[in-house]
């Protein structure tokens, strides 16, 4: 879900509607208007306890940590601790480190031109200070939005201190001024979130000597730059993240660091079947319609995944999964459209088979089950359209359907079948009608397309039940009957 731009630094935007920004454009305008400074901590807890208070949510667009990792990180930012996530691949980590840009005031003034953002009240670097001291009231103040003040960095073996802390930039020394000046320093990302948010994904990645780098930053809040140190207030919410795996194997937090994160948060999978879904409905882009049911199909699909003991759950089985999954299934069907004419693409059972093959390279399979991949996720994947029939379709009398096709002619479906040529394949529709509307109700099916998708459905589980037999001919359709 998260591309990572060059360099790896980024900044998100929230889903907030911006505003026009406050007016005061002067050190003694923002004075009288005024405005009170607060500290970052300050601003997330008072926002946060203002939304709790309130019933808004502060959490848009996260979905099923509402009684366990939620409560855990609000307690932990209104106790103003920085905090490490853990937990596996695709679990929701970044989103949620994003998702803090919502609690942080619209607008914030900055001096203008300041390398660091430094408020108005409180420079701290030696040129904003000096310049401070001559301008006075008349300090020129720049309003900073919210969605500027967070930043993102994927820790990679390769990050040096200069990316976090900073170096000494050649350019200023080349200007005549001597190593020992302050203001040849050229800041790395944590003291440019100044008065922001940091977040470092994949913490355990970073080189050891690199997380030592971070020890000062974090705790007595001075930076040390080639045997310089630079004695700076930083106003800076550390968020990090993490896999278990890589936590305990490929690379490691240094005691040290751990100790200040003031907490560490474990994530988790969707633990409810609805949650899984709603994940895949909110995070897909689709180009076709996907049933509700089919969305269900691959939510099961991944759930199964992540409990089989072939398949290495140390790695996990990430929401990715099944969002590519859907993404994958309402291509098929827009691809079928295209070809066939179809004016309106929805996604059937014989989509899924479309997924296996794309999704066998997303999950890894334990030692020894080298040749068994395919074998493994189909049989994953039958379970669960069985899984879905039941939960759907049970009680529903098929006899009348079976008859009618034991005695008619076979039913065929395909990747080059319309969903008019599917339907109209089906046997004696005068005995076999009520059956199909009953199915359709079920699944709130309408239009043509997701009746078609509804009756493929019961078709396949009749099939699963050994009802009726199913088989793929040469040319790629399957054929029930």
């Amino acid at each position: 879900m998260d591309k990572v731009p060059e360099e790896n630094f980024t900044t998100h935007a929230s889903q907030t509607t911006e505003t026009r920004h406050p007016s005061p454009r002067t050190l003694g305008e923002l004075r009288a208007s005024g405005h009170i400074q607060r500290s970052v901590r300050d601003e997330i807890r008072n926002n946060l306890l203002s939304a709790l208070r309130e019933g808004r949510d502060p959490w848009p667009g996260i979905v099923g940590f509402e009684a366990t990792v939620i409560p855990q990180l609000e307690r932990a930012l209104i106790a103003g601790h920085d905090v490490v996530m853990l937990g596996e691949r695709g679990q929701g980590k970044t989103r949620i480190l994003r998702t803090l840009v919502g609690l942080l005031d619209e607008w914030t003034p900055i001096i203008a031109g300041s390398d660091l953002g430094e408020h108005p009240y409180e420079p701290i670097t030696p040129a904003s200070i000096r310049k401070a001291a001559n301008l006075l009231d008349d300090l020129p103040v720049e309003w900073r939005h919210r969605n500027q003040r967070y930043s993102e960095k994927l820790a990679t073996p390769d990050t040096s201190v200069a990316d976090l802390v900073g170096d000494i930039d050649p350019m200023k020394v080349a200007e005549g001024r001597s190593l020992g000046d302050p203001e040849t320093i050229h800041f790395g990302l944590i003291p440019r979130a100044h008065r922001g948010i940091v977040a470092i994904n994949e913490l355990p990645d970073l080189a050891e000597r690199i997380q030592v780098s971070m020890l000062n930053v974090m705790e007595e809040r001075d930076i040390q730059v080639r045997g310089y140190t630079l004695r700076l207030p930083l106003d800076v919410l550390v968020m990090a993240s993490a896999n278990p795996e890589d936590y305990t194997n490929r690379g490691r937090i240094i005691t040290p660091l751990k100790d200040r994160f003031g907490a560490e948060i474990r994530t988790h999978y969707p633990l409810e079947l609805d949650d899984e879904v709603a994940v895949i409905e909110q995070e897909s882009d689709l180009t076709a319609t996907v049933p509700t049911f089919i969305t269900e199909i691959l939510a099961r699909f991944t759930r199964y995944a992540r409990d089989h003991p072939s398949i290495d759950q140390r790695s996990g089985v990430s929401a990715r999964f099944s969002i590519a999954g859907a993404e994958t299934v309402a291509a098929a069907a827009l691809h079928r459209a295209t070809v066939t004419g179809e004016d309106v693409a929805v996604a059937r059972v014989v989509d899924l088979e479309s997924v296996i093959e794309v999704l066998r390279g997303k999950i890894e399979f334990e030692s020894g089950e080298e040749g068994r991949e395919l074998e493994i996720l189909e049989h994953l994947m039958r379970k669960s359209v069985a899984d879905t029939v039941r939960a759907h379709l049970g009680g529903i009398d098929m006899a009348r359907l079976v008859e009618a096709m034991e005695n008619g002619e076979p039913v065929v479906t395909g990747d080059r079948v319309t969903a008019g040529d599917f339907l109209g394949s089906i046997p004696d529709p005068d005995t076999t009608g009520e059956v199909l509307d009953e199915i359709a109700e079920r699944l709130d099916a309408e239009a043509e397309g997701e009746r078609a998708s509804a009756v493929e459905l019961a078709l396949e589980g009749l099939f699963l039940a050994r009802r009726i037999g199913k088989e793929a001919d040469e040319s790629g359709q399957t054929i029930y009957g």
